[in-house]
């Protein structure tokens, strides 16, 4: 017999959000070594969505992240040598750097956008279509206007 709503502690809503967090970005993570990146991590995921598809500066990257400018440098330096980032001259200021996606980069977040509409299809497939839309809808609500935030790297670390 399970819990009534008024019975279930108020901790186990942070595992089962994390939970369902992990299960999607370990599904994604296996997919996306199956088709070619198996060295990508979820850090990485979050580095490159705050490079972003124009480039942009290892100061920038660690303000979107969260974290300074020398643990932001440490997840470029591993893109780059993973081949998903390069560091160009700024085309506006000859002394400052640009990071910007390769098309391995690129490659990799087109990928995984497509692996996520398909991991999402699966849950409404499980939940049903309404339920998982009313979990989006209930999601978006309690994270506030601030909504999708790609800091959370910063969060999770000690």
């Amino acid at each position: 017999m399970s819990a009534t709503p008024e019975d279930r502690p108020g901790y186990e809503l942070a595992f089962l959000l994390l939970a369902g967090f992990r299960t999607l970005i370990d599904e994604l993570h296996a997919e996306l070594a199956r088709q070619g990146h198996p060295h990508m991590r979820p850090a990485h995921g979050f580095a490159m969505q705050a490079i972003g598809p124009h480039g942009t500066s290892a100061s920038d990257v660690g303000r979107r992240l969260g974290v300074s400018k020398q643990a932001a440098g440490k997840t470029i330096d591993r893109l780059e040598e993973l081949g998903y980032t390069e560091r160009v001259n700024d085309p506006a200021d000859a002394r400052r750097k640009i990071v910007r996606l390769t098309p391995h980069g690129i490659d990799a977040l087109t990928r995984s956008a497509m692996i996520f509409d398909r991991l999402r299809a699966r849950w409404a497939t499980t939940l049903g279509v309404d339920r998982l839309a009313d979990l989006e809808d209930a999601l978006r609500m309690v994270a506030g206007p601030a909504g999708l935030r790609i800091d959370t790297i910063s969060w999770l670390s000690p």
